[in-house]
C-alpha cells in the first residue's frame, strides 16, 4: 500500500466531503467543514491538506487558476484497511471474528439480516479471488 492511510477524524473529514461533494476547492472545503470562517479555519484545511497529501489520499491539480483538491482513495479501501486494522489488533487478524461481533443477530434488526443473506449470495455467486471456477470440459 503507498502511504500510511491512517487518517485521523479531521483528516477523514476532508475525505468525507470530496466523497460525498466530489473535487472543490479549499474554499469550498473550508466552508464545508468551518461554517463560521476565523483565519484559523483556512489555515487548518491548508495544514489538514498536507497531511492527507503526504499519505496519498488526495491530489491537488493545480493545472487552473485555482486548485482542486481530489480524493484519490475511496471511502470502500479505506473502510477496508480500517477493519483489517482492527481485526488484527483484536481478533489475530482474524476478520470473521471481528464481523461476527459486529453482526451479532441478537442486535441485528430483520432487514439488516436479509441484507447482509443476499450480499453474501451475491458474493457466492460472483467469480472472485480464492473462488473455485468452473472446469471446462477437456
Amino acid at each position: 500500500m503507498a502511504g500510511n492511510r491512517d487518517v485521523t477524524e479531521a483528516e477523514l473529514a476532508i475525505l468525507q466531503v470530496l466523497w460525498e461533494d466530489g473535487p472543490t476547492t479549499v474554499r469550498g472545503l473550508t466552508d464545508r467543514l468551518y461554517p463560521s470562517g476565523g483565519p484559523s479555519a483556512h489555515t487548518t484545511v491548508h495544514k489538514l491538506l498536507e497531511r492527507l497529501e503526504a499519505k496519498q489520499c488526495v491530489r491537488r491539480d493545480r493545472s487552473g487558476p485555482v486548485q482542486v483538491i481530489l480524493a484519490t482513495v475511496s471511502r470502500e479501501v479505506l473502510i477496508g484497511q480500517r477493519a483489517q486494522a482492527l481485526a488484527d489488533a483484536l481478533c489475530g487478524g482474524s476478520l470473521t471474528s471481528l464481523l461476527s461481533h459486529l453482526i451479532n443477530p441478537r442486535r441485528l434488526a430483520t432487514k439488516d439480516r436479509k441484507e447482509l443473506r443476499d450480499f453474501f449470495d451475491k458474493l457466492d455467486r460472483e467469480p472472485g479471488p480464492g473462488k473455485d471456477r468452473p472446469r471446462g470440459r477437456g
